[in-house]
């Protein structure tokens, strides 16, 4: 079933004409029993008429009607008087009543009468088929209204199963009028009865999503804030240490390097609680990617040449509605990534301009490449190809394209991910929508 107003107005017409086929059915009997006994008592006032005529010298004379036929017979049985279409054949038995007759090729209905003042039998027939077509004519003046009816039944049917769902339309448009954000209660009040359940359920559903929302915000927040501290203390001891111990140690930069590596986890995971759609305050404005590529290239300048690693700008000024401070996350993250993956002494390319379905953002290495297989993975919260990408430098947490993802999908942009095909690497676009406000559907496309 894909439509509740289908299936009740289907229902409802296929009831109401099955309705009024049986009432016809019914009624179309009822009015022939009618009819036959109206006609039977016109064929018994037209034996009357008969019994009323002066009996001719000649036996053959016209009949009253030409669909009507009669015989006067005498009591010993000799034939007085006929009318043109009937022979010298008597056309019923000689016994009071009527019947159904074969003559002269036609069935007729027969009444046979004896005449007692004048000692003769009166036999007068009408044709059966004349006769069902005036009953069919009258019957049908009498059902083809309520035929007639059925469509303008059929649009108040229409109307009328409409306007009883219409509370279902101001419920769905109420759902998908909800921000992001707003898992409040539905604010429909007195629904009908069978809706009730319904609007419960839902409440009850958006109490409960609302309550993990703020378990997994509150949790992320305390957890970030609370790690904070201890890391802080670590990494002073380990600054000691190294004044202690001038010649460092593996031990000494491996623990240097793992509290590194926490320290950036629990800056990830703060990013990712302040860019989900359930916290997302947007402060929107007109914000030039390129402009702003070129910020946050001379930002991350310093760690990306401490590996030797080249990176380039190319494009144009290509203006997007977006929040600025969250788009500088999206081009940290694809910049650091392709920094990290990459060997030393790779090159990195940031291009910005205009595509066939928007303002495209992309950022290509040349590192190893994600497997096909495990591309539509890597959104995924703290999943990490390979392990580490093939690179025993790649240190991560697995959370940075999430955060683009997400911020990706704030800004209603579509995230396109590809090998290089002309040579070893990886490029990541991202296409932002040129009008903001029209939805768009996330499908993959291919990179600009």
């Amino acid at each position: 079933m894909t439509s509740i107003r289908t299936y009740l107005i289907v229902a409802l017409l296929s009831t109401v004409a099955l309705g009024n086929f049986v009432a016809a059915v019914y009624g179309y009997r009822s009015s022939m029993i009618e009819a036959e006994a109206l006609l039977d008592s016109q064929l018994n006032d037209a034996v009357s008429l008969i019994a009323t005529m002066r009996t001719v010298s000649t036996p053959l004379v016209d009949a009253p009607s030409s669909l009507m036929a009669f015989q006067i017979w005498s009591a010993d049985g000799k034939l007085i008087q006929r009318s043109a279409n009937t022979s010298d054949a008597p056309i019923t038995v000689f016994e009071d009543g009527y019947r159904d007759e074969n003559f002269e090729g036609f069935r007729w209905r027969v009444l046979s009468r004896f005449d007692q003042q004048q000692q003769r039998w009166l036999l007068v027939g009408e044709r059966i088929d004349i006769r069902t077509q005036l009953a069919d004519k009258v019957i049908l003046h009498a059902v083809m209204p309520i035929v007639a009816s059925l469509p303008l039944v059929a649009l108040v049917v229409w109307l009328v199963v409409g306007n009883g769902l219409s509370l279902v339309r101001k419920l769905a448009q109420e759902l998908g009028g909800k921000r992001a954000d707003d898992l409040s209660r539905l604010t429909t009040s007195n629904p009908p009865v069978e809706l009730a359940p319904v609007v419960d359920a839902i409440n009850d559903l958006l109490r409960r999503l609302q309550e993990s929302v703020l378990r997994e915000r509150r949790f992320s927040a305390d957890a970030a804030h609370e790690l904070r501290t201890p890391l802080s203390a670590i990494k002073v001891h380990i600054h000691n240490l190294r004044n202690e111990y001038p010649d460092e140690t593996d031990a000494l930069r491996t623990l240097d390097r793992d509290i590194n590596r926490l320290s950036h986890l629990i800056e990830q995971i703060m990013l990712l609680y302040r860019t989900t759609p359930e916290s997302y305050q947007a402060n929107m404005q007109e914000v030039d990617l390129h402009a702003l590529a070129q910020s946050v290239i001379g930002d991350l300048y310093a760690d990306i040449d401490a590996r030797q690693q080249s990176i380039s700008l190319t494009g144009s000024a290509q203006t997007v509605t977006g929040d600025r401070d969250s788009l500088i996350i999206l081009l940290s993250n694809l910049i650091l990534n392709a920094s990290k993956y990459s060997a030393e002494g790779a090159s990195i390319t940031v291009h910005v301009d205009r595509a066939e379905l928007g303002i495209c953002l992309s950022v290509a290495d040349t590192g190893p490449g994600i497997p096909l297989a495990e591309i539509s993975r890597v959104f995924d919260r703290f999943y990490r190809v390979g392990g580490d990408r093939h690179s025993s430098a790649a240190d991560g947490c697995g959370l940075g394209l999430s955060i683009v993802k997400h911020i990706g999908d704030l800004h209603h942009a579509n995230i396109v991910i590809e090998n290089n095909a002309d040579g070893p690497g990886l490029t990541v676009s991202v296409i932002f929508p040129a009008d903001f406000q029209s939805p768009l559907i996330f499908t993959r496309h291919s990179a600009c």
